[in-house]
């Protein structure tokens, strides 16, 4: 059966994206939050192109490896520029949760607009078994809020933004997290915990 996960890289202030995101600027100015996708000499396994410190390797592989779906949020996929009219994962299919429906750009791209449940059971029939990743700071809140979301890893970088994108917005009440694994790297901190209910 699959787990929901979410890995995303995050500042010290809890932003997942810098200044001023948006279609034909990326993320902003946080693209120091992706640095250590190419800080290292140990070529990742999974994505072609990331060369990773030993433990980032480790822990970034084994995640990705899990991997059967992913779901991000139309923001997410728009500041992506589309994915490239692809999907943000090398083998996993990409699910776009959009409140207005949209041709996907590819065979590899599904587009969901009645809400976070059917998103996430798509997400999981296409992941045949495998888990689904999540992404983007809105879709997460609202997963975590419908009791959706098994695991969170949080790779957290050293670095104050300011500004951004937070990675979660407000809930009705405390989500209890239970700590799973705590990897120190050279340029990032991997926090993995796993969702109460």
């Amino acid at each position: 059966m699959s787990t929901v996960i979410c890995g995303l890289a995050v500042s010290v202030d809890g932003f997942i994206t810098g200044r001023d995101p948006g279609h034909g600027r990326g993320l902003g100015d946080g693209g120091a939050l992706f640095d250590w996708y190419g800080s290292g000499d140990v070529p990742s396994q999974v994505f072609d192109g990331f060369h990773l410190t030993e433990p980032s390797a480790r822990i970034f592989d084994a995640l990705a490896s899990r991997v059967g779906a992913t779901l991000a949020g139309h923001t997410t996929y728009t500041d992506s520029e589309d994915f490239a009219g692809g999907a943000p994962h090398p083998t996993a299919p990409l699910v776009v949760l959009s409140r207005t429906p949209f041709p996907p750009a590819n065979a590899r791209q599904t587009i969901v607009s009645t809400g976070i449940v059917d998103a996430v059971e798509e997400a999981k029939r296409l992941a045949a078994g495998k888990d689904v990743g999540l992404m983007g700071g809105v879709l997460v809140t609202e997963a975590l809020k419908a009791g959706l979301v098994d695991e969170l890893i949080l790779h957290q970088v050293p670095i104050l933004l300011g500004a951004g994108r937070r990675f979660f917005h407000e809930f009705p009440a405390h989500i209890r997290l239970r700590i799973l694994d705590v990897v120190a790297a050279p340029d990032v901190t991997h926090l993995h915990y796993e969702v109460q209910r």
